[in-house]
């Protein structure tokens, strides 16, 4: 199986639509992706994600039982992000601080929520906290301040470990699309937003 196919595959029907390459290809094509990452150390540079990403792709994890008593977090099958609902990732920077703004759109009603983010350099990581949460119902604001104690955990992001923060971990940075995997197991395949 040529992975960098399956990618491409993978990337024009997020894009474009078209016939939906098979998830399981996907997966191995994104595994295989981040295994040759890892062995050519390859790394990126947090301005490298600036911009606006969509959502297209998702593996979850599946939970196998192993001899040992902790069960072993394996890859799931993968599905493309169904049309009807759109997550959109955008990752910004100015003087004084970088921030994610996750934007989840499903008919009339978006969810976005806003944080602080910071690069590991040294393992490609992208950590993130979601300190701020918007909801509107079309134009009506339903509700926009802080969640989870917010202002408190924005101030001491930064002076957090990676593994005390959600993050993502990054294996593929192209000018049209970025994938990952989560720091639960999972992988994400993300498509640049035109404009």
């Amino acid at each position: 199986m040529d992975t960098s196919s399956e990618i491409r595959a993978a990337v024009d029907f997020i894009q474009t639509g078209g016939q939906a390459p098979h998830p399981p290809d996907v997966v191995a094509a994104l595994l295989s992706a981040e295994k040759e990452s890892k062995r050519h150390k390859q790394r990126y540079a947090y301005e490298d994600l600036l911009g606006a990403w969509q959502l297209g792709f998702v593996s979850g994890t599946q939970t196998k039982k192993t001899s040992g008593k902790k069960p072993m977090k394996t890859v799931g099958n993968g599905r493309f992000v169904p049309g009807f609902v759109a997550i959109a990732i955008t990752y910004q920077q100015d003087a004084v601080s970088n921030t994610v703004i996750n934007a989840v759109t499903l008919g009339p009603l978006n969810l976005t929520l806003t944080g602080p983010t910071r690069f590991w350099p040294k393992t490609n990581s992208l950590a993130f906290d979601f300190t701020t949460l918007q909801i509107k119902l079309g134009d009506l604001s339903l509700y926009d301040g802080s969640i989870r104690g917010g202002r408190e955990r924005a101030q001491t992001f930064k002076a957090q470990s990676l593994k005390d923060q959600a993050f993502f971990t990054f294996f593929t940075v192209a000018p049209d699309h970025i994938a990952a995997r989560g720091k639960g197991g999972g992988l994400a395949l993300w498509t640049r937003k035109p404009g």
